[in-house]
């Protein structure tokens, strides 16, 4: 047996870990019918297992891919080391021999190591025990009953049970986005699921790189522990174990009776990550940190100067208490910089299709969605697994058929119509080049109490009533649909529906259009149409109906509040509640304009009759048509 470790290797970039589930070294603990004990190094959570390796090397360094669980008989110990002290001749002491072999195995990326008692040793070696703490490798004493191939098999179960939960856990993701893409505001809904499936914060910035939608809570400095207490959830351990704590055992009675303490609060408690040079990206997507170094290890945050840098870059103080700099960037800030270095930029050539970065333990990454318009998803969660990744990239497909723009073989003639009409054009000479005589206009508000609609989800409801052609302002969603189809009710949308009419009557069409929504969003209806029958008002010569119309409301034409409120007071049968609604007013505002109204006309409201020529004459006074359009609140 050689009698001394191998020098160190050069200095080379660590090996990937092997493309595995990791398992939480806490969940193996766990298993009550191994028996495994932690007898030193980290007793706090953070260390993941990729799998189980047994070897008698001297030293395993040559054997080792990063992440193993080594474990080992002690056949190789030389029996000089056995004991204590510090050898004699060329015999390494048992300081120098297990100090030199845990050095390997924590350079080689092994993730923690296991002692099998008996035939060999009845004991773990002291100075193994000694070497692990000051290593911060976790060392785990295997009793004779439990075989290393018992204990390589609950890791593989362990990883088989990690594996399926990822699938499932992507597999519902994917669902739920499918679903959120369907609702009546389908960005929103696709961000506040994304954001809740990687228990983070999503974002949707513009071509501008405006912030267009949010969702969730961005992490805080704590967010990134946490994330490593439940990286693994529902794997059929106990409590403790999904918590990630790991026990220390071995030190009194209540530790060797399995109880679990609790673990440390204190900032530079060690995290149990792989030490090491040269970490590789695949180890940090695995939930690995980088091995850094032994320190860098234990404070488990950004690669680089250590916990007091990373906790300053996000305007934190430092574990010192040293204060922030005054220009300390938030994660958010840092996450709208990542989404302009994807988004497209022509004089600088291409763009990558994705950026990341951390801040203070937050994981940031920006997608360009695939339309090519600019527009970019952000993402900010404690954790970088790749169940995420492939969450996110769901959300930035679906996010990129939202967003991308719709393209006809009539795209050119709607842009020519656009330019005539700016330069002076009437809308009768243009109306042909958007492909129809007759049109509808629709008018449409979220459902309930929402927010007002966003220009994406405006798009995906005219694209839902079959145009192209949409206009978000004042809260309220205006289209403008062909003739031809006949606009259906939309699941969260309350729309009002014009009669067809030819472009000449556009106008009579949007005002059709704002009072239609208005008695929708008053009687609780999804949808309600201008209605086109003939009526009795029809009897009477236009020209005769307007000059009748001007002078009976002549008292109140000044006001366009008051000719609105009576209209729609009128219209839904003199119910306050209702057109408090419609008019987006309080009750007792409709009733002070309903008697203003009264007392300008010196006429008594309560009169059928006198109510019926009034409504004849706010129908057939164009005049008067002045008030409010898309349902916002008229001007006092």
């Amino acid at each position: 047996m050689p009698d001394a470790p191998s020098p160190p290797a050069p200095s080379v970039s660590a090996p990937a870990v092997p493309p595995t589930p990791p398992v939480p070294l806490s969940a193996l603990l766990a298993r009550e019918d191994l028996g495994l004990r932690l007898i030193a190094g980290p007793a706090e959570s953070g260390t993941v297992i990729h799998w189980a390796h047994t070897s008698e090397m001297a030293d395993p360094y040559p054997y080792l891919l990063g992440g193993e669980l080594l474990l080992t008989a002690g056949v190789h110990v030389p029996d000089a080391s056995g004991g204590s002290g510090s050898g004699s001749g060329d015999a390494p002491g048992p300081d120098a021999y297990f100090d030199g072999y845990v050095s390997r195995i924590v350079a080689a990326g092994g993730a923690a190591l296991g002692f099998g008692l008996a035939p060999v040793h009845d004991t773990v070696p002291p100075a193994l025990v000694a070497a692990c703490d000051a290593h911060g490798l976790p060392l785990l004493e295997v009793p004779p009953r439990t075989t290393f191939s018992g204990v390589a098999r609950a890791v593989w179960q362990l990883m088989a049970r990690a594996r399926l939960a990822e699938l499932r856990r992507v597999t519902e993701a994917q669902q739920s986005l499918a679903a959120a893409a369907a609702r009546p505001d389908p960005v929103p809904a696709v961000l506040r699921q994304l954001a809740r499936r990687v228990n983070g914060w999503a974002a949707l910035y513009g071509p501008e790189g405006t912030e267009l939608a949010r969702a969730g809570t961005l992490p805080g400095p704590g967010a990134t522990e946490a994330a490593r207490t439940g990286t693994l959830p529902g794997l059929g351990a106990t409590e403790a174990a999904r918590t990630g704590t790991l026990p220390r055992l071995g030190a009194t009675e209540a530790a060797r009776t399995g109880t679990l303490p609790g673990p440390t609060s204190t900032g530079s408690a060690r995290t149990g990550a792989l030490p090491g040079p040269g970490a590789t990206e695949a180890a940090r997507v695995g939930g690995l940190p980088g091995p850094a170094g032994p320190e860098p290890a234990r404070t488990g945050t950004l690669p680089g100067p250590g916990a007091g840098e990373a906790a300053r870059a996000v305007g934190l103080p430092g574990p010192d208490g040293t204060p922030p700099p005054a220009g300390a960037r938030s994660p958010g800030e840092v996450l709208a910089e990542l989404a302009g270095v994807v988004r497209p930029r022509e004089a600088h050539g291409p763009a990558p299709a994705s950026a990341t970065d951390t801040v203070g333990g937050v994981h940031l990454t920006a997608y360009a969605l695939g339309s090519g318009r600019g527009f970019v998803l952000g993402v900010a969660a404690p954790s970088r697994d790749p169940g995420d990744h492939t969450i996110a990239s769901v959300a930035s497909v679906l996010l990129s058929l939202l967003t991308g723009e719709h393209r006809s073989a009539s795209e050119a003639g709607r842009s020519a119509a656009l330019v005539r009409l700016l330069l002076g054009a009437a809308p009768e000479a243009v109306a042909p080049l958007l492909g129809g005589d007759r049109w509808v206009v629709v008018h449409a508000r979220p459902a309930g109490d929402g927010s007002s609609p966003d220009p994406v989800s405006a798009s995906a409801l005219a694209a839902a009533l079959g145009s192209t052609l949409v206009d978000t302002g004042d809260d309220v969603v205006r289209v403008l649909v062909p003739g031809d189809r006949a606009p259906a009710a939309q699941p969260g949308w309350v729309c009002g529906v014009s009669a067809p009419t030819g472009p000449h009557g556009w106008v009579d069409a949007d005002t059709q259009a704002a009072r239609a929504l208005a008695r929708a969003r008053a009687t609780r209806t999804s949808l309600v149409r201008h209605g086109d029958r003939s009526a009795l008002a029809d009897l009477v010569p236009p020209a005769d109906a307007e000059a009748h119309a001007r002078v009976l409301l002549a008292p109140v034409a000044g006001t366009p509040a008051l000719t609105e409120t009576l209209r729609t007071w009128l219209s839904l049968h003199g119910s306050w509640d209702r057109t408090a609604v419609a008019l987006s007013v309080h009750r007792n505002t409709v009733r002070q304009r309903i008697a203003r109204c009264a007392a300008l006309l010196e006429t008594d409201l309560d009169d059928p009759d006198v109510r019926m020529e009034l409504w004849f004459a706010l129908r057939g006074g164009r005049s008067q048509d002045t008030g409010t359009r898309s349902g916002a609140r008229p001007r006092e």
